[in-house]
Parts: structure tokens; C-alpha cells; sequence
């Protein structure tokens, strides 16, 4: 008897579906969005210690590292948010089937991408 086994196990060969990229991404913000949250509430608590530290925090915000870290926070939030109400909505019975579940997929992450831009351009 023999075995069926994959002929390519080289993971940047392997095309995952709309669904499962859109699943990993979800987890991937989340993860994202925790981390975030230590340098979010850190620049909290400094800019509500005094003057200084709130023109410190306001400095390295108007820098560009600190658009970039504002505009990621943002970005990640956002897919976050996007992916749990699509998740909502498959939870309520709907985008359940291949087909609808990969173009919702697609859509949110096409809305993702734009609203992150819009926000780049916004910030910037």
C-alpha cells in the first residue's frame, strides 16, 4: 500500500485560498494589536506625567518612525475589526459557501488595503 504523501513541502510554493489568507491575517493583527498596546499605553502614561513628557510623546509622534508605528497600529486595528465582523457574519450563517467566503475574503482585504492608505495619506 502505498502512501499518498505531499511531493512539495516548500512553504513559499504552497498558494493558500482568499479565505485562509484573510484567517491568518485576522490572527496575525491580533497579535499585532497586542503588542501595539504596550507602546500605546506606554506613551499614555508619559504623556500624562508632565509637560515634558507630553511634548516627548509628541515629538517622536510627529516623527516619520512614529507615523509609521501610528499608521501599523491603525492598520492592524482596522484589518482586525474588518475580519471580526466578516467572521460576525459567518457566524450568522452567511459567506459560508467557497465561493462567497473567498470574494468576501477579497473584499476585505481590498478594503483594507485602501483604508490604510487613506489613513497613510491622512497622517502624512
Amino acid at each position: 500500500m502505498k502512501k499518498q504523501r505531499p511531493v512539495n513541502l516548500q512553504i513559499n510554493t504552497i498558494s493558500f485560498p482568499p479565505a485562509a489568507v484573510s484567517s491568518i491575517l485576522h490572527r496575525a493583527t491580533g497579535v499585532a494589536l497586542f503588542f501595539a498596546l504596550i507602546f500605546v499605553i506606554g506613551a499614555w502614561a508619559v504623556s500624562v506625567s508632565s509637560a515634558d513628557g507630553f511634548l516627548c510623546v509628541q515629538q517622536c509622534m510627529t516623527s516619520w518612525f512614529g507615523k509609521i508605528i501610528t499608521v501599523g497600529t491603525i492598520s492592524a486595528l482596522t484589518y482586525h475589526v474588518l475580519g471580526g465582523l466578516r467572521h460576525m457574519v459567518m457566524d450568522l450563517g452567511h459567506w459560508e459557501e467557497l465561493d462567497s467566503g473567498n470574494n468576501s475574503a477579497k473584499a476585505i482585504i481590498v478594503l483594507w488595503v485602501v483604508l490604510t492608505v487613506v489613513v497613510g495619506v491622512i497622517l502624512w
